[in-house]
């Protein structure tokens, strides 16, 4: 197939940028030790990532429509990695936030870019593949925490590690750059970079903020839950996010081959019902069993969500690719970063059961809105 190596190359840096973002979140403990933060300083730290992403979201859709994908995704590729072992090298505090905010800002990106180019993608295949692309995303976060662990295991020192992972990345980026899409799927001239969102944009928002407020929960809460709701063994905290997590890299690679069959709605609508399901499954019976079962739902739940939404704004008529993905992933993003502190605000007011109740509406939310969006 003609387009086959375009394909290949876009999904080279989806690798490359989940293999990153693990690597790091795989290391967090060693850094925390090496500058000496408790668990309260460490939460503070990392709010300089999430204030990086947030701040390069409008920018990142401007010069994507600005510059095109392609030459966003090699600078924010190259400045990912290179921000990836200045995390490493931090040597107090206040290197660590810059480190971070850095890392936060070019991974989004990264993140708008990418996803642009996966948007071009799909327009010469004629059909949805987006979802497949954030599979490989997924697939590499795997093998990023497989590799990180070893490195601990090693005693090799978070910089090491890093600097081999940015030469990896940065090999990659180079056999794949010249198949990257030089043109995105609509010319700049065709559109203008700032307008007015539709309502079916601000739908897709809505969709993608309801279903990463459940992400940011399994994300934070899982460990959290099974501990002290499932009341598991220590060995068995991390089953919730292990099943969420392996479901969720498992529905995307096909995602892409149910949507052609049932359509985006259909999908869209079933996912939430899935994802509801499945909390509920934990909140009413929190035990081993049926707690991973319900963990396992979610992560099928959610993993077609943001691909398919991602796909949808890609193609609209009122914005250029990448605005509209940034449009997104700004509402969307909101709600990844409110969930987890909602939930904790529920949680200390009432229990961990309740707010997880009320995540699960989160999820029939999505069926609603898909429901009566024109997607």
């Amino acid at each position: 197939m003609p387009h086959r190596i375009n394909r290949i190359a876009v999904s080279a840096v989806f690798f490359l940028y989940g293999l990153c973002f693990a690597s790091w979140a795989s290391r967090i403990p060693s850094i925390q030790q090496s500058i000496g933060l408790s668990d309260a300083q460490l939460g503070l730290v990392l709010i300089a990532l999430p204030v990086g992403s947030m701040i390069s979201l409008p920018l990142a859709g401007f010069l994507t429509a600005k510059a095109g994908s392609r030459k966003i995704v090699i600078i924010a590729t190259i400045l990912y990695s290179f921000a990836l072992v200045t995390l490493g090298l931090a040597g107090n505090v206040y290197h660590l936030v810059t480190g971070l905010f850095v890392f936060g800002l070019s991974g989004n990106l990264l993140n708008i870019s990418v996803n642009t180019q996966a948007v071009g993608v799909e327009a010469l295949y004629k059909r949805t593949i987006m979802a497949s692309f954030h599979g490989i995303w997924s697939l590499a976060g795997f093998i990023g925490a497989a590799i990180g662990t070893y490195m601990m295991g090693r005693g090799i020192f978070p910089y090491q590690h890093f600097i081999l992972v940015m030469i990896t990345a940065v090999i990659i980026l180079l056999l794949s750059n010249r198949n990257l899409l030089r043109e995105d799927a609509r010319p700049q001239a065709n559109q203008p970079i700032f307008a007015k969102p539709d309502k079916s944009l601000i739908n897709l928002g809505i969709i993608a903020f309801c279903s990463m407020i459940c992400e940011g929960a399994m994300f934070d809460w899982s460990g959290i839950y099974f501990k002290k709701v499932v009341v598991a063994d220590e060995v068995w905290l991390g089953a919730g996010y292990t099943a969420f997590m392996s479901m969720m890299a498992f529905g995307r690679f096909f995602a892409d081959r149910a949507t052609v069959r049932f359509g985006i709605k259909n999908i869209l609508q079933f996912s939430g019902l899935l994802t509801a399901t499945g909390l509920l499954t934990a909140v009413l019976f929190p035990n081993m069993i049926t707690a991973i079962i319900g963990f396992l739902f979610v992560g099928l739940g959610v993993s077609s969500v943001i691909p398919l939404v991602y796909s949808a704004a890609g193609r609209s008529k009122i914005l250029t690719p990448g605005v509209a993905l940034a449009t997104v992933s700004t509402i969307g993003f909101l709600g990844f970063l409110s969930g987890p502190p909602i939930i904790g605000l529920v949680a200390g007011a009432t229990s961990l059961r309740v707010s997880f109740s009320i995540i699960a509406v989160m999820g029939l939310c999505v069926s609603i809105v898909a429901s009566r969006s024109k997607i």
